[in-house]
């Protein structure tokens, strides 16, 4: 599709296919780009950027979500000898979630613009293109998110998250953007960094202080695949993250897992060329897994490290089990994937309980992001998807 923007501009809207081998994967590698352009502009560094293995391994049909990736391309600009546009010719990207389980009320946008090539109506164009595609699947929510670094200070210059906890900058251009097009503040989240290897006398301590309190229970910790005999355990837990972690506004439902979807998001790990780390407190007097924390890890880039799920069940807690589970996993990345140096968490601003935990191991605030929320009007309850 094209559409119109500023005078004079035009922008061309198109998909990005799941192959890295296809005359198209122009689009793949632009996405990259952009990502990497948009990263640098708020972090200064393009640890959390999208990689090709990602976005391929996303637009791939899945059983438990749909995923639409676009780029624009502005009509005039350079092409390659073929005729096919560029990867640098790419100046923004979106990306649609359409949950297939759990949540199929709801679709998941992102819109990223190339910092210099901002104020052209690029975001516009996306925006548009993903609201229809949003529509079309008779989706009734749309969620979004943007980031701001750092977190504003309290005043007439920031905007409150309705929680009481976190804010944003009020006329940051993301902010507008989102504002004028209808959508609803929900929640902010911190973005935190760790330093890695953790200080011996640190994590020495801790550790003492929670296998105490986590009298009567103990660790498994596990590398790149759950085992069969913890499996449907495991999917309890995953289950339990969508309705247990605080999600403030946002109308999130329970996102049902089994085995088998746990064993799907394990090959997808593995296809988008990343590792991954579990650590889960059992209840030995019961056998109950009860808590769990992961992280994952690209392995082309050997020093990053992502905090996946953390989550204690709500009538386990007490216990010091989200410190036990978090520092079993920092002593596994120092004994199998010992270049790892930082790890990168979110947390809702509103989690004190797992604020602490993370102020405590020694993660300092890094960005804040935004939740957004916007209820299209007219959108029908029954998806189409």
């Amino acid at each position: 599709m094209s559409s119109t923007t500023r005078p004079g501009t035009t922008v061309r809207i198109e998909s990005v296919l799941a192959s890295l081998d296809s005359p198209d994967a122009w689009a793949v590698h632009g996405s990259v780009l952009v990502s990497e352009a948009i990263d640098r502009d708020v972090y200064g560094h393009t640890d959390l950027a999208l990689d090709a293995g990602t976005i391929v391994a996303g637009v791939a049909a899945g059983d438990y979500r749909r995923t639409v990736r676009r780029v624009a391309v502005v009509d005039g600009g350079g092409s390659g000898d073929d005729g096919a546009p560029r990867p640098e010719d790419v100046v923004g990207r979106s990306m649609i979630a359409l949950p297939l389980q759990g949540n199929t009320h709801a679709a998941i946008v992102h819109v990223g613009v190339h910092p210099d090539h901002r104020g052209r109506g690029v975001g516009s164009a996306l925006w548009e293109d993903a609201l229809a595609i949003a529509r079309e699947a008779g989706r009734r929510v749309v969620m979004a998110d943007s980031t701001f670094a750092p977190e504003p200070a309290p005043g007439p210059g920031a905007i409150e998250a309705p929680t009481g906890s976190g804010r944003i900058p009020r006329h940051d251009a993301a902010t507008t953007f989102v504002l004028g097009r209808g959508f609803s503040l929900e929640q902010v989240m911190r973005h935190s960094t760790l330093e890695l290897p953790v200080p011996p006398e640190r994590l020495d301590a801790l550790r003492d202080d929670a296998r105490r309190r986590a009298d009567g229970y103990r660790v498994h910790v596990w590398t790149d695949e759950v085992p069969d005999a913890w499996i449907d355990q495991f999917a309890v837990l995953e289950t339990r993250m969508s309705t247990d972690a605080p999600s403030a506004g946002l109308e999130i439902e329970e996102d049902p897992w089994d085995a088998q979807r746990v064993r799907t998001a394990s090959k997808e790990f593995h296809d988008r060329g990343q590792g991954y780390v579990i650590a889960a407190a059992e209840h030995v007097a019961t056998g109950t897994l009860s808590g769990f924390s992961m992280v994952a890890y690209p392995h082309d880039k050997p020093e990053v490290v992502f905090q996946e799920d953390t989550l204690v069940l709500r009538e386990h807690r007490g216990h010091g089990l989200g410190l036990l589970v978090k520092v079993a996993v920092l002593d596994e990345l120092a004994r199998s994937r010992p270049s790892s140096r930082r790890v990168h968490t979110w947390n809702a601003q509103e989690n004190e309980h797992m604020l602490a935990i993370n102020v405590a191991l020694g993660f300092a605030p890094a960005s804040v992001d935004a939740e957004w929320q916007l209820r299209l009007a007219g959108a029908e309850d029954t998806p189409t998807d």
